[in-house]
């Protein structure tokens, strides 16, 4: 299907050099889709390591139907841009941060585009706002959906999660985190699979079914759901990928050496690391980031949206609120009841504030964020939600039941997998 794609009429290709002064190339892909005339907008997944051309086709139809002029690149070192032109993968040194900014110029020249708005989402927006550094002549607006600005990030990430999570500092999220309290107290759960699972679930389904599933786990109960999570965020990042829709091998260098992905783990509750921690060792070591993006912001000229889901724990509110501060002409859009990434989890959302930006009405988007957000949602991390809640809703353990000496007690025949 991806290879159908770039073969049709929107599928294009332009040769780049794998690495900047060597002799061998690639042909990196790009689609283009929508009516021509208006200002493009290059869209920019996250990842690293995510496609455009296979899980995005939704995304485009949607955009073509409203008249955006999208384009989207896929990234060196995944799917179709993977191989050089003699079909040999690209080495994992020619993945990286500053190879891919070129190649976003490249593709714009390859289009005929002088000027496009660069919608970046999570990794992405360390890319759109690369590409406003080394080439602020070709950014005619930005939207930085769920923003970082890199490893620094990380302090400011644990304190936010970990307020909400395990003190508890919001009356949503309250009663949860006392609970999750007591069942790392009484190794009930693991503090390291809790890192994993609790805040899939917040992000996902919200701190009420949160709340519902550590209810059931004190009460003996879903286990079951609460394992799957847990596995799936392991092979998330440790895992191989699904060809053409996201493959982390071959940006192994940017994630981990240029991005600091692998910074180990504080041994404190909930820390984000402790996802990473078994894949760091055999990726390559944070050698340092490309960019100041902190610094550079304040030079940032163009309109500036910044979208910050409400349940965002991967580049929490006080991280957009930060980059929306540091850039001139920056706005806040802040989307109640979302999580990370409203071009995966709210596409509806993200495409009106393209739209926006595109068409100088980024100042209006603030005042309209609850609107906005009560457009129908279809994302797949919207999805994910529903499908824990029903988890949750089907499972049906027994209850364990209170041994002698007053510990839990497994009912016959359950795991015990989340106890230490």
């Amino acid at each position: 299907m991806a290879r159908r794609i770039a073969a049709s009429p929107d599928g294009h290709r332009v040769r780049r050099p794998v690495l900047p002064d060597g002799a061998a190339e690639l042909d990196l892909v790009y689609v283009r889709t929508g009516p021509r005339g208006g200002t493009p907008v290059l869209v920019l997944p996250g990842g690293p390591g995510m496609a455009s051309v296979l899980p995005y086709r939704a995304l485009r139809r949607l955009a073509a139907a409203r008249g955006l002029d999208v384009i989207m690149v896929e990234h060196r070192g995944v799917g179709l841009s993977r191989r050089d032109s003699s079909g040999r993968e690209l080495p994992v040194e020619a993945v990286t941060v500053e190879q891919v900014v070129a190649d976003l110029a490249a593709v714009l020249d390859d289009a005929g585009v002088e000027r496009a708005v660069v919608y970046g989402t999570s990794y992405g927006t360390y890319l759109a706002q690369g590409f406003g550094l080394r080439h602020p002549e070709r950014v005619a607006g930005m939207v930085l959906d769920s923003p970082t600005t890199g490893p620094r990030d990380l302090p400011v990430v644990r304190a936010h999660l970990r307020r909400l999570l395990w003190d508890g500092d919001t009356p949503d999220t309250a009663r949860a985190a006392a609970l999750l309290r007591g069942l790392v107290a009484d190794g009930v759960v693991a503090g390291n699979s809790a890192g994993r699972v609790v805040p899939i679930v917040y992000e996902a389904a919200g701190p009420h079914v949160l709340e519902r599933m550590l209810e059931r786990l004190r009460a003996g109960r879903a286990r079951r759901t609460w394992g799957w999570i847990a596995r799936a965020g392991a092979r998330e990042v440790d895992g191989g990928g699904v060809p053409f829709m996201v493959e982390p091998d071959l940006v192994a260098g940017i994630a981990y050496g240029e991005l600091g992905c692998g910074a180990p783990p504080d041994g404190h509750p909930l820390d984000p690391q402790v996802v990473f921690a078994a894949a760091a060792a055999r990726h390559p070591p944070f050698t340092g980031e490309p960019y100041d993006l902190q610094a550079a912001l304040p030079g940032f000229p163009w309109p500036v949206a910044v979208v910050s889901g409400e349940r965002d724990l991967r580049t929490p509110r006080p991280v957009a609120e930060q980059v929306a501060g540091l850039a001139p002409d920056a706005v806040l859009v802040p989307l109640p009841g979302l999580g990370h990434s409203a071009l995966d989890s709210h596409p509806l959302a993200a495409l009106h504030v393209a739209h926006a930006v595109a068409c100088g009405g980024h100042r209006r988007l603030p005042d309209l964020a609850p609107r906005i957000a009560r457009l129908p949602r279809r994302g797949p991390l919207h999805h994910l939600g529903r499908v824990i809640a029903a988890s949750l809703a089907a499972e049906r353990w027994a209850p364990r039941r209170w041994g002698p000496g007053g510990g839990r007690k497994a009912a016959s025949g359950s795991s015990g997998a989340l106890r230490r």
